[in-house]
């Protein structure tokens, strides 16, 4: 069990099964509990797995981490919609139920800056890329204070307030029948809530404690006035990375190197500022920050990153990360009940709008 430190060492001989096998088939088990006896994989010191949620922005970085470091890792999707975080198999790797979740032999890391911190120090080598440089170097305090901007804004903040106004946005990658879904379990909420109490009395009342913090969190974001103030702070945020990015062209004037965030090397910072632009674009804030032309070296930055292989990889096209998010609950869904009206209220909500997601998804593509 994870400990305090989120860093702990403990005997693997009960390698947690995930909720989804490698072969694609849910392992069998009775109203969502944990498996009947499976044959584990033989153990191997050398290991790597990451438990995560495709769509996690901590999740998607992590998974940038370990591929733009070439690492063998086994993954497996832990899929928030469905609540398998809330599971027995999972709560045995993080108490905090939250994701992403690394595993390294007999070393289990459940917090994603140290999950950062573990690679970069665990991780090293000539062929292996090197992400923070070291310490002592200017170029490791640059990369460390753009790590520690980008990281710091709120982007669940940013994501529930676009996708409950998407009158603020521009071609936005979330459909109108999201919207709709969203306003529609805000407006159930306290009923639910108190039929969740009232009918599943082994839920704890902290779990119950946590839905609602959750529910109230997603009304603060509705406040469009909020919103838009912090729509205005991210503005100026990415003002500084485009006045960062003109200084390295400056820098490295006349000489022939690909130029990134910090310099000439990818580095982490680079990863966090992908990262963030990619969930902007889904979001349908590109053509307000850059695409208009108001931050060119922002939007040069963006069309090179995505052309990395491990960009390529982890988020793919972005006009098919609202269908990767959708069809595998929804496959899932026919061995797997939800304990949770969040979980029950998304995938009723995945499959009948999945037909029209489809629809909207070639309509944007191909028409």
């Amino acid at each position: 069990m994870a400990s305090s430190n989120n860093v702990t060492p403990t005997n693997c001989s009960w390698w947690p099964i995930s909720a989804m096998e490698e072969d694609g088939r849910i392992p069998d088990g009775e109203d969502g509990h944990e498996p009947a006896a499976v044959e584990p994989k033989p153990f191997s010191k050398d290991r790597l797995v990451l438990y995560h949620w495709t769509q996690s922005f901590s999740s998607q970085k992590v998974r940038l981490v370990i591929n733009e470091k070439g690492l063998l890792c086994e993954e497996r999707d832990v899929s928030l919609p469905l609540t398998e975080h809330k599971e027995p198999w999972f709560m045995r790797l993080n108490l905090g139920e939250e994701v992403p979740v690394f595993i390294h032999g007999d070393t289990i890391v459940s917090d994603y800056n140290q999950i950062i911190e573990y690679l970069e120090t665990n991780f090293v080598g000539d062929t292996v890329a090197q992400l923070i440089p070291d310490e002592g170097t200017p170029m490791r305090a640059r990369v460390q204070q753009y790590r520690e901007l980008l990281d710091g804004l709120p982007m669940d903040a940013y994501t529930h307030g676009c996708i409950l106004h998407p009158e603020l946005t521009t071609d936005s990658m979330i459909p109108k029948y999201a919207t709709a879904e969203i306003r529609r379990h805000l407006a159930n909420a306290a009923s639910e809530l108190m039929k969740l109490d009232h009918e599943e009395p082994q839920l704890t009342e902290p779990y119950l404690s946590k839905q609602k913090k959750l529910m109230a969190k997603i009304l603060d974001h509705d406040n469009v006035n909020y919103l838009k103030k912090i729509l205005g702070e991210l503005a100026m945020v990415l003002d500084q990375v485009e006045a960062e990015l003109e200084k390295r062209k400056l820098e490295y004037q006349g000489q022939k190197c690909e130029l990134w965030l910090c310099g000439p090397d990818f580095t982490l910072a680079d990863i966090c500022l992908g990262a963030t632009l990619h969930r902007l674009k889904f979001l349908g804030l590109s053509k307000k920050y850059w695409e208009d032309g108001s931050r060119p070296n922002l939007q040069s930055f963006f069309e090179r990153v995505q052309k990395r292989y491990a960009f390529r990889k982890v988020l793919g096209d972005i006009h098919t990360t609202l269908l990767s998010a959708v069809l595998p609950n929804a496959f899932r869904m026919v061995k797997k009940k939800p304990p949770s009206f969040f979980g029950a209220s998304f995938l009723m909500g995945s499959l009948g709008g999945m037909g029209y997601f489809a629809y909207w998804f070639l309509k944007k593509k191909y028409m």
